[in-house]
């Protein structure tokens, strides 16, 4: 018999950072009946879990928001800034205050859970015991802050597009991603397209923060907008998935999910409508869990588009890129920090294609 390459040789060491005794206990008991997890400690505030981490030394921690002496947005700032680890947040205040859920997946947690949700049983929520085994397979870097890569390659020069325009897909962690991306990117950026793995009640607080770091433009996609120079769109998810139509003037069109799609907005069904454009079109793919797009950005690269994924060494989650590159899909290998650059370079008028 086959081993199963899934179990970990040994079990996943969690620490749970809650201020509720029975929210701790509830958060154990759901973990605890999974043999590939292990709970080693609880806290009470982030105080109690900064001497837990050290001693106890988890893979994996979940972290409340709200709780006495120290927020957990504060908290988990601290940590990736000193001791980066794979962080789950399991609070109310990410399903009720999408901007909180953002700003903690921006600091790069891996995923936010609901915890009312959690609490009655609710079967549309993640297991939790399946997000910890998948955050702990993740590798959290220690951040650099993102240099204008653009900018600088730019300098003395504006950028002059050339007509190309960027569709990138990306999941876990994907959203800090983002943020070093588009820290490249000038005003007069690209046209581009963006499928983020996101319930759709974070991607509009998403789309605000990108606009409000980034130079550009940034807002959720809306059926019949045409894709213009300085803006970029965020397919908005829900129940839609966004793809390209037309080959002169691309614009965009939604299209309802009929339940095949495992991902909504679906890498897979933006990729695709981006064949049609040829050369025309840049792929870029970004950190996530599974194969949404790889196949497709293959067919986009062999229709002539010049395709780009994250580097192994800086993702959060080599499935994605790793599928790509596997594939065949991809031409360049790119560290977070340069593909800004490397976008801005391919789309510029001065760029060999």
């Amino acid at each position: 018999m086959n081993a199963d390459v899934t179990r970990p040789v040994r079990p996943i060491r969690v620490l749970i950072c809650d201020d509720t005794r029975t929210i701790r206990m509830l958060i154990r008991t759901l973990l605890t009946r999974d043999p590939r997890i292990e709970v080693v400690g609880e806290a009470t505030d982030p105080f109690e879990a900064r001497d837990l981490i050290k001693s106890l030394q988890p893979d994996v921690l979940t972290l409340d928001v709200e709780m006495p002496r120290m927020n957990g947005l504060v908290f988990l700032e601290k940590i990736m800034r000193l001791r980066p680890m794979p962080v789950v947040m399991v609070s109310t205040r990410t399903a009720e205050q999408s901007d909180a859920a953002v700003r903690a997946l921006s600091l790069r947690a891996l995923d936010c859970i609901d915890l009312r949700r959690l609490q009655r049983g609710d079967p549309r929520v993640a297991n939790i015991a399946d997000t910890v085994v998948m955050a702990a397979s993740a590798k959290i870097h220690k951040r650099v802050d993102p240099v204008r890569h653009g900018q600088a390659a730019l300098a003395g020069q504006e950028f002059r597009w050339n007509g190309r325009y960027v569709f990138i897909g990306s999941s876990t962690g994907g959203v800090d991603a983002l943020l070093q991306v588009f820290a490249a990117y000038p005003e007069n950026c690209p046209p581009t397209v963006v499928a983020q793995h996101m319930p759709a009640h974070f991607l509009e607080s998403f789309a605000q923060r990108l606009d409000t770091h980034c130079a550009a433009s940034v807002r959720l996609a809306q059926s019949g907008d045409i894709l213009k120079q300085g803006q970029i769109l965020l397919a908005p998810g829900g129940d839609h998935h966004t793809r390209i139509r037309g080959r002169e003037t691309p614009s965009i069109t939604s299209v309802t999910d009929d339940g095949s799609a495992l991902y909504v907005p679906s890498v897979e069904v933006l990729f695709k409508s981006a064949v049609s454009l040829g050369d025309k079109a840049v792929g870029v793919m970004l950190t996530g869990m599974g194969r949404d797009g790889a196949r497709e950005m293959l067919a986009m690269r062999e229709a002539g588009a010049h395709t780009i994924a994250q580097s192994p060494e800086t993702v959060v989650v080599d499935g994605m890129p790793k599928a790509a590159r596997e594939c065949g899909a991809v031409i360049d290998v790119c560290d977070i920090d340069t593909i800004g650059a490397r976008i801005l370079a391919v789309t510029s008028d001065s760029s060999q294609r």
